[in-house]
């Protein structure tokens, strides 16, 4: 039966309770329907004195509450969009901010069709998502914990004069550092062991995502990715985790936008300033191509690494690849020679960088 929309309800979901605006199809202001738990049932109920399913467009913020909520709607026949916050038009003048003004603001901007809607990920690939950034987060404390160990060595005059730290010789030198009081000394121990703690972490989610990989249906996209300079397994797990499905981005700039690596821009008559990039959308995905980007500092050439990843990628990826480093090496040899920094030519290598992504993505299909 074809769907007859004939309300726009607006949810503000918050942790403890659920805001419910409605707009009826028209011009009439919309109105507060009042505020229900969390939980599903008293949320049906008050949404079956609202309309049939059939009739109701329902939208709600993206948040901490996840995509659980719009899942349980579209199950059960609504029409359901979660929405961009960062995208919802709100009046400059405006100074209050309840959850009965932001129920009301969804679902007026939702009759307008004036909203952005998010793209609700298939749960597979969302559970890869959340091993990622629980990787990702492992490796943040690593860092912490390797800081704070180096920061009591280096307050009592401990400093080591090797080259690079956390490797076999560095441990080495660990076993063998004292201090002067036992106090210190239960410390440092107690130090090594979280640095040791986390690194196993990592390591362990590390296997984790391998293992997952071998039956996740983006496999193929993921090892298509390994073919550019600089993007290894984890990163590439980590590009097509965060971004999904690369065909709904029609153009490459419509994926730099969603990373937020185009630049910023207030122009106004015959006056265009660009300032820093805009940062908005997945900082997850840009943190990687970022650190990829500094790859392509050094001459285009194929390694023994790469070559092994490349293997059994079709000739159009190779190709793609391949392109890729010709380009990005000789725009960062022409960006180095106007003497910019090198952060901003690491930016713009990774902008770049994601356009290669995208074709990429969208020479191979993902497993059924």
């Amino acid at each position: 039966m074809d769907k007859i929309i004939t309300s726009f309800v607006g949810l503000d979901v918050h942790k403890d309770s659920i805001a419910v605006g409605i707009a009826a199809a028209g011009r009439e202001p919309p109105r507060f329907v009042g505020t229900v738990g969390p939980q599903w049932a008293p949320l049906c109920k008050a949404l079956g004195r609202l309309g049939r399913p059939r009739e109701l467009q329902i939208v709600y913020e993206a948040g901490p509450c996840g995509y659980t909520l719009a899942r349980q709607l579209l199950s059960h026949g609504y029409a359901c969009e979660v929405i961009a916050p960062a995208k919802t038009a709100r009046r400059p003048g405006d100074r209050i901010k309840t959850d009965r003004r932001d129920a009301l603001l969804l679902a007026h901007a939702g009759r307008a069709g004036e909203l952005v809607n998010v793209t609700i990920p298939d749960e597979r690939d969302e559970a890869l998502r959340d091993l990622s950034r629980s990787r990702e987060d492992a490796v943040r404390a690593r860092l912490k914990a390797r800081q704070q160990l180096k920061a009591l060595l280096l307050r009592h005059g401990h400093r080591y004069t090797g080259k690079t730290s956390w490797t076999a010789a560095h441990e080495r030198y660990l076993s063998d550092v004292s201090f002067a009081q036992p106090a210190q000394d239960i410390a440092f121990a107690e130090y090594r062991s979280a640095v040791r703690e986390a690194h196993e972490r990592v390591e362990r989610l590390t296997e984790a995502l391998r293992a997952q990989l071998e039956h996740w249906r983006m496999r193929p996209v993921v090892e298509a990715l390994m073919s550019l300079r600089g993007i290894d397994l984890i990163a590439a797990v980590t590009l097509v985790a965060e971004i999904g499905d690369f065909h709904r981005f029609a153009r490459p700039r419509e994926l730099m936008g969603f990373l937020g690596l185009v630049p910023s821009e207030y122009s106004s008559g015959s006056k265009r300033r660009q300032g820093e990039i805009t940062k908005t959308g997945n900082s997850h995905a840009r943190r990687v191509l970022v650190e990829a980007a500094w790859n392509y500092r050094f001459a285009a050439r194929v390694s023994r690494v790469l070559q092994v990843r490349q293997e059994g990628q079709p000739k159009a990826v190779r190709d793609i690849a391949w392109r890729a480093q010709l380009r990005l090496a000789r725009r960062n040899r022409h960006l180095t020679a106007r003497k910019l920094a090198v952060n901003k030519i690491c930016v713009a290598i990774a902008r770049e960088l994601s356009a290669f992504v995208w074709d990429i993505a969208r020479q191979v299909k993902p497993l059924a």
